[in-house]
């Protein structure tokens, strides 16, 4: 594997905003509680692991620029991984999808996504990012905390009267002095 290199999506490479969703397992949730103003978790690891994968997306580039950016990652000029930000009326840009494909996992490729991507956000007069992620997705809530990422909101109403009924939503927040 060569080294990675991270560049803006545009029209020359904006094919690569058709990266496929790769399965992931779901072994775990994550378990909010917010007392005295104060985010805290449990883990609850599942007896029974399964995957899932997201639906892919139809991204188009006249879209993304109007309401943000997107970022690949290229092995060579194979696109490995994929962060689309959004711009959002606060003070935080919001991280609308990170993906990498899954053999470049744990190779920090998504870390680095992100990292560029908050650059580009200060750049932009934002203070930090943010991500929503599904409380039963353990290992992309971890991910964001171990990062820097803080609990900064949770939402249990999304999937009511839905086919996900039973999962949460589980903000994360990275301020542009806390990334790691």
């Amino acid at each position: 594997m060569a080294e990675i290199n991270y560049q803006l999506i545009d029209f020359d490479n904006r094919g690569d905003l058709g990266l496929k969703n790769e399965p992931f397992e779901l072994f775990g949730r994550m378990k909010i509680d917010r007392l005295n103003n104060n985010w805290s978790y449990e883990v609850e690891i599942f007896t029974h692991k399964r995957t899932m994968a997201f639906p892919d997306e139809r991204y188009h580039l006249q879209e993304i620029n109007q309401n943000g950016f997107a970022l690949g990652a290229y092995d060579d000029s194979n696109c490995v991984g994929l962060a689309v930000y959004q711009k959002h009326w606060n003070k935080y840009l919001y991280l609308k999808d990170l993906k990498v494909n899954r053999d470049h996992r744990k190779l920090g490729i998504g870390n680095q996504l992100i990292k560029e991507g908050l650059r580009r956000a200060v750049q932009l007069g934002y203070k930090g990012v943010y991500a929503v992620c599904q409380d039963n997705n353990l290992a992309a809530c971890q991910f964001y905390l171990k990062i820097g990422f803080q609990i900064g909101g949770f939402n249990d109403f999304d999937y009511n009267y839905t086919t996900q009924s039973g999962k949460s939503d589980i903000y994360f927040y990275l301020d542009k002095n806390s990334a790691r």
